[in-house]
Protein backbone atom coordinates (compact mmCIF):
# COMPACT_ATOMS: atom_id res chain seq x y z
CA UNK A 1 0.00 0.00 0.00
CA UNK A 2 1.43 3.05 -1.01
CA UNK A 3 0.52 6.16 0.99
CA UNK A 4 -0.03 9.73 -0.15
CA UNK A 5 3.56 11.60 0.41
CA UNK A 6 3.67 14.44 2.78
CA UNK A 7 6.95 17.00 4.02
CA UNK A 8 8.15 15.58 7.38
CA UNK A 9 6.80 17.45 10.25
CA UNK A 10 9.28 20.40 12.01
CA UNK A 11 12.79 18.74 13.37
CA UNK A 12 12.09 18.46 16.61
CA UNK A 13 15.28 17.54 19.05
CA UNK A 14 15.04 15.24 21.93
CA UNK A 15 15.18 18.44 24.68
CA UNK A 16 12.85 20.41 22.72
CA UNK A 17 10.22 17.29 22.17
CA UNK A 18 10.59 16.28 26.33
CA UNK A 19 9.24 20.44 27.01
CA UNK A 20 6.64 20.05 24.59
CA UNK A 21 5.28 16.38 25.67
CA UNK A 22 5.51 17.98 29.38
CA UNK A 23 3.74 21.30 28.00
CA UNK A 24 1.22 19.41 26.43
CA UNK A 25 0.90 16.85 29.10
CA UNK A 26 0.26 19.66 31.55
CA UNK A 27 -2.61 21.54 28.82
CA UNK A 28 -4.31 18.00 29.25
CA UNK A 29 -4.52 17.82 33.30
CA UNK A 30 -5.70 21.58 33.65
CA UNK A 31 -9.17 21.04 33.37
CA UNK A 32 -9.85 17.66 35.22
CA UNK A 33 -7.21 19.36 37.92
CA UNK A 34 -9.73 22.30 38.32
CA UNK A 35 -12.71 19.90 38.21
CA UNK A 36 -11.91 18.08 41.36
CA UNK A 37 -12.10 21.07 43.77
CA UNK A 38 -15.85 21.84 42.28
CA UNK A 39 -16.93 18.44 42.84
CA UNK A 40 -15.49 18.15 45.99
CA UNK A 41 -16.85 21.47 47.52
CA UNK A 42 -20.39 21.22 45.65
CA UNK A 43 -22.05 21.27 48.84
CA UNK A 44 -20.76 24.75 49.47
CA UNK A 45 -21.73 26.43 46.46
CA UNK A 46 -25.21 27.48 45.37
CA UNK A 47 -26.95 25.61 42.37
CA UNK A 48 -26.13 28.13 39.99
CA UNK A 49 -22.24 28.70 40.62
CA UNK A 50 -21.91 25.07 40.81
CA UNK A 51 -23.28 24.19 37.17
CA UNK A 52 -21.75 27.10 36.08
CA UNK A 53 -17.84 25.73 37.34
CA UNK A 54 -18.86 22.34 36.53
CA UNK A 55 -20.04 23.24 32.74
CA UNK A 56 -17.13 25.32 32.62
CA UNK A 57 -14.57 22.91 33.92
CA UNK A 58 -16.35 20.24 31.87
CA UNK A 59 -15.12 22.52 28.73
CA UNK A 60 -12.11 23.13 29.48
CA UNK A 61 -11.58 19.33 30.20
CA UNK A 62 -12.49 18.52 26.72
CA UNK A 63 -10.58 21.14 24.89
CA UNK A 64 -7.81 20.52 26.87
CA UNK A 65 -7.50 17.11 26.92
CA UNK A 66 -8.48 17.75 22.42
CA UNK A 67 -5.38 19.90 22.39
CA UNK A 68 -3.03 18.17 24.58
CA UNK A 69 -3.43 14.83 22.59
CA UNK A 70 -3.02 15.96 19.27
CA UNK A 71 0.40 17.91 20.51
CA UNK A 72 1.36 14.85 21.80
CA UNK A 73 0.36 13.20 18.58
CA UNK A 74 2.24 15.78 16.30
CA UNK A 75 5.94 15.82 18.51
CA UNK A 76 5.21 11.93 18.53
CA UNK A 77 4.88 11.55 14.17
CA UNK A 78 7.81 14.78 14.31
CA UNK A 79 10.02 12.56 16.30
CA UNK A 80 9.49 9.66 14.30
CA UNK A 81 9.66 11.28 10.71
CA UNK A 82 13.22 12.08 11.62
CA UNK A 83 14.15 9.07 12.84
CA UNK A 84 12.80 7.38 9.39
CA UNK A 85 14.56 9.89 7.30
CA UNK A 86 17.46 9.45 9.30
CA UNK A 87 17.69 5.47 9.01
CA UNK A 88 16.15 4.85 5.51
CA UNK A 89 15.99 8.59 3.57
CA UNK A 90 17.75 8.34 0.41
CA UNK A 91 19.11 11.40 -1.44
CA UNK A 92 17.18 12.96 -4.08
CA UNK A 93 15.71 16.23 -5.94
CA UNK A 94 13.15 18.06 -6.02
CA UNK A 95 12.63 20.24 -9.11
CA UNK A 96 10.13 23.34 -8.99
CA UNK A 97 7.21 22.92 -11.20
CA UNK A 98 5.32 25.92 -10.32
CA UNK A 99 5.56 28.83 -7.71
CA UNK A 100 2.49 31.02 -6.40
CA UNK A 101 2.35 33.54 -2.91
CA UNK A 102 0.73 31.11 -0.36
CA UNK A 103 -1.78 33.71 1.03
CA UNK A 104 -3.62 31.27 3.63
CA UNK A 105 -2.36 30.19 6.81
CA UNK A 106 0.12 30.84 9.48
CA UNK A 107 3.16 30.20 7.07
CA UNK A 108 3.67 33.28 4.82
CA UNK A 109 6.32 32.38 1.52
CA UNK A 110 5.58 30.56 -1.62
CA UNK A 111 3.61 27.64 -2.35
CA UNK A 112 5.86 25.27 -4.28
CA UNK A 113 4.89 22.43 -6.89
CA UNK A 114 7.51 20.10 -6.87
CA UNK A 115 8.39 17.15 -8.63
CA UNK A 116 10.69 15.13 -6.21
CA UNK A 117 12.57 12.14 -7.62
CA UNK A 118 15.32 10.17 -7.15
CA UNK A 119 16.86 6.06 -6.56
CA UNK A 120 14.31 3.35 -5.09
CA UNK A 121 10.99 5.08 -5.76
CA UNK A 122 8.75 6.14 -7.91
CA UNK A 123 8.64 9.71 -8.94
CA UNK A 124 5.63 11.74 -7.64
CA UNK A 125 4.57 15.49 -7.05
CA UNK A 126 3.89 17.16 -4.04
CA UNK A 127 2.99 21.24 -3.14
CA UNK A 128 4.90 22.11 0.15
CA UNK A 129 5.25 26.09 1.42
CA UNK A 130 8.80 27.50 1.94
CA UNK A 131 10.16 30.82 2.91
CA UNK A 132 10.22 33.38 0.34
CA UNK A 133 13.32 33.28 -2.09
CA UNK A 134 14.56 34.31 -5.02
CA UNK A 135 16.00 31.78 -5.90
CA UNK A 136 12.99 29.89 -5.65
CA UNK A 137 11.60 30.02 -9.58
CA UNK A 138 10.58 27.28 -12.05
CA UNK A 139 13.22 24.71 -12.73
CA UNK A 140 15.15 24.94 -9.97
CA UNK A 141 16.29 22.12 -7.64
CA UNK A 142 15.95 21.35 -4.18
CA UNK A 143 18.05 19.03 -1.81
CA UNK A 144 15.85 16.59 -0.28
CA UNK A 145 16.22 13.48 1.70
CA UNK A 146 13.20 10.65 0.99
CA UNK A 147 11.91 8.04 3.07
CA UNK A 148 10.94 5.39 -0.04
CA UNK A 149 8.23 3.36 2.08
CA UNK A 150 6.33 5.93 3.68
CA UNK A 151 6.96 8.55 0.91
CA UNK A 152 7.71 11.38 3.35
CA UNK A 153 10.08 13.92 2.30
CA UNK A 154 12.21 16.55 4.16
CA UNK A 155 14.52 19.46 2.64
CA UNK A 156 18.14 19.38 3.24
Amino acid sequence: MTTAPREAETRIGPVGALLCRVMFLAICLAGPVLLVPVVSQSQNLSTVDFWGLLAGDLLMTVVGVGFGVWGLRLVTRSRRDMRRLAAAGVAATAEVLTVANNLGGEEPGLRLRLRISGPGFTTFEVEAVRPDDPALVPGALLAVVVDPAERVFSFR
